[in-house]
């Protein structure tokens, strides 16, 4: 009884214990032959900076749609567009946070 309890409890903690980050973004994208990284160079790319990022990844989470996608068009005709996230707002501004923090390119170069 208490080994299932001691699981049961580990198995809990553990689900918990990602951020919104690796539980929103990571499972979906690790099966996509473009990186997490790749994909934030293009937003970086297209959108500039910090803000306009997080303001683009946000609009394209709430209305997915190939003409505001930074991937290519052969990409989205294999893989198709994202659906509308169900992510709630607060998790899914963590989630943009906690990207942009671990892909940025200031304070990286050397």
């Amino acid at each position: 009884m208490v080994r299932i309890l001691v699981f049961v409890s580990i198995v809990l903690f553990s689900s918990h214990a990602d951020d919104a980050y690796e539980r929103n973004c990571i499972k979906c994208h690790e099966v996509l032959p473009f990186s997490l990284r790749e994909i934030f160079m293009r937003y970086l790319a297209a959108y500039g900076g910090e803000n306009n990022v997080k303001v683009g990844l946000n609009h394209y989470f709430k209305y997915p749609a190939k003409d505001i996608s930074v991937m290519s068009i052969a990409f989205l005709n294999h893989y198709g567009i994202d659906h509308h996230s169900k992510i709630n707002e607060k998790e899914l501004k963590q989630a943009i946070d906690i990207y942009w923090q671990k892909h940025k390119v200031i304070g990286r170069l050397k």
